[in-house]
C-alpha cells in the first residue's frame, strides 16, 4: 500500500503536515510493506529536502498513492477519484461551505476519513492538533492582557521558533493578580493548563474559587456538570448531558462574577445550553473582561464571540451594552482572541505530535485487517455513498438543510 503526505493547498496557507520527516522514517520502520512518497510543496514547516535526505522520494505527482494524506480541505479541482483521503473535511456537522466537497468526493467514488471522525469505541477522538490549540490560545490571551493593559509584550506565536521558545518568553513575565477560569477537561483544556502551570498559577477547587479572594493569580478548572445543571434541580449527569443535553440550563454566571479571564476549553454540542448570552454580559456583576475562546463558536455558547480573528489581527472587542464590536483595548469592551486556526501558530510541535497519534492508531489499521475497527468508524463515504454511520449527513448532501 502506498500513502502520499499532500500539499496543502487551502488559503490561508498552512504550513502543518500530518508527518514529519522523522515521525514518516519511524513509520517505514514500524512497518516495511508501505510505501511513503511526499508531495512537494513550498510552504509546509518542513522542507522537501529533510524529507529527500531521509530517503522518502518528493514528487510532484502523487496519483499513483492509495492513501491520501493531508490536514486542512482539499480543493475539489485537486480531487483524485477512486483514493482514500485523510483530512479535515469540516462536513460532519453539516458545515454550508462545504457541503459542495462532500459531494465531490461521493460523486468521485473516494473513500472519506475525517481526522475528527478516528475515536475510539466510546468515540472519544484519538488524534488532533487540540493540545496544541490549548497551548497557543492561553498563550495569546496572555499576549492580549499584556497588550491591553501595558504590562508587557509577548511576541507573536507565529514568530517562534517551538514550544520551548514560547515557554522562555512566559518565563519574563509577570502575571497580575487575576482569576482565571478554565472549561473542559480534554486536550484543548490540558494545553490552556499547561500554560498556565508554566506560569506558576495556582489552581484552586471551584469551591475556593467561588467564595474567596487572593492575594495572587490563581486559576480554576471547571468540567461540564460545573458549569451546567439540571433544569429540575435533580444531580446531572455528565454522559447523559453529552449523549442528550436538552433538559440542562447554564450554571456559569457563578464563575462570570468571580472572573477575570476566561479559557474556554471545552466542547460544545447541538442542543447544549450557552455558558452566558448577551443578556448576561450586561449584568452589573458580570466580570470577565479578557476571553480566550479557542472553541470559537461563533454568535453561540460565549457571547462575546461574534466573529472569528485571525493570526494577523488576533484580538477585538465586545461591548455588552451595544452589542457590538470596538477596540480590543476600549475601556468598556470585553478583549475578545478567537483565533480559529491556532494551531496553524506552532507548525512544528503541532505537526510533530500530530504524526505520533495518527502512526500509534491509524497507520497499524491498514495492516491489522483494522481489528479495533478504527478504520471502519471514521469512513464517512465508500462507493459513492455515505456510510451508515454518517448516513444523517444524506439531507445536508440533498441540499434539505
Amino acid at each position: 500500500m502506498k500513502f502520499a503526505i499532500i500539499k496543502e493547498r487551502k488559503n490561508p496557507p498552512d504550513r502543518r503536515v500530518v508527518f514529519s520527516p522523522e515521525t514518516l522514517a519511524e513509520a517505514r520502520t514500524q512497518f516495511p510493506d508501505a510505501e511513503f512518497v511526499v508531495e512537494s510543496s513550498d510552504i509546509r514547516v518542513f522542507s522537501d529536502d529533510t524529507y529527500a535526505a531521509l530517503g522518502f522520494e518528493v514528487t510532484d505527482d502523487v496519483s499513483d498513492a492509495d492513501v491520501m494524506i493531508g490536514v486542512k480541505e482539499v480543493p475539489i479541482e485537486h480531487l483524485i477519484p477512486n483514493k482514500k483521503y485523510f483530512y479535515f473535511s469540516h462536513t460532519i456537522k453539516k458545515q454550508p461551505y462545504n457541503r459542495k466537497l462532500l459531494i465531490a468526493m461521493l460523486e468521485r467514488n473516494i473513500e472519506m476519513y475525517d481526522h475528527e471522525t478516528i475515536v475510539r469505541e466510546n468515540n472519544l477522538r484519538l488524534i488532533g492538533f487540540g493540545r496544541y490549540a490549548g497551548l497557543v490560545g492561553a498563550y495569546n490571551g496572555f499576549r492580549a492582557l499584556g497588550l491591553r493593559d501595558h504590562l508587557f509584550n509577548l511576541p507573536k506565536v507565529e514568530t517562534l521558533a517551538d514550544l520551548d521558545e514560547v515557554k522562555s518568553e512566559l518565563d519574563k513575565i509577570t502575571i497580575p493578580n487575576i482569576k482565571i477560569l478554565l472549561s473542559g477537561t480534554g486536550k484543548v483544556a490540558l494545553g490552556a493548563k499547561e500554560i498556565l502551570d508554566h506560569l506558576g498559577v495556582k489552581e484552586v477547587s471551584d469551591a475556593l474559587y467561588l467564595t474567596s479572594a487572593f492575594t495572587e493569580p490563581v486559576y480554576c478548572m471547571v468540567d461540564v456538570m460545573e458549569y451546567a445543571k439540571r433544569s429540575d434541580g435533580k444531580v446531572g449527569d455528565k454522559w447523559e448531558f453529552y449523549k442528550d443535553p436538552i433538559g440542562y440550563e447554564s450554571n456559569f454566571m457563578p464563575y462570570a462574577k468571580e472572573t477575570d479571564y476566561f479559557i474556554t476549553g471545552h466542547f460544545y454540542g447541538n442542543n447544549a445550553p450557552y455558558l452566558f448570552t448577551r443578556e448576561d454580559a450586561k449584568k452589573l456583576d458580570f466580570r470577565i473582561n479578557l476571553v480566550a475562546d479557542i472553541s470559537c463558536d461563533i454568535d453561540g455558547p460565549v457571547a462575546s464571540t461574534i466573529r472569528p480573528s485571525t493570526i494577523a489581527d488576533p484580538f477585538y472587542g465586545y461591548n455588552s451594552i451595544t452589542e457590538q464590536e470596538v477596540a480590543f483595548d476600549d475601556k468598556d469592551a470585553i478583549t475578545v482572541m478567537a483565533v480559529d486556526n491556532l494551531p496553524c501558530e506552532l507548525p512544528k510541535d503541532a505537526s510533530e505530535g500530530f504524526g505520533s497519534t495518527f502512526l500509534e492508531h491509524v497507520i497499524p489499521a491498514f495492516f491489522s485487517n483494522d481489528k479495533e475497527g478504527v478504520l471502519h468508524r471514521a469512513k464517512i463515504t465508500e462507493k459513492g455513498k455515505l456510510t451508515k454511520r454518517f448516513s444523517y449527513l444524506q439531507d445536508y448532501v440533498d441540499g434539505q438543510t
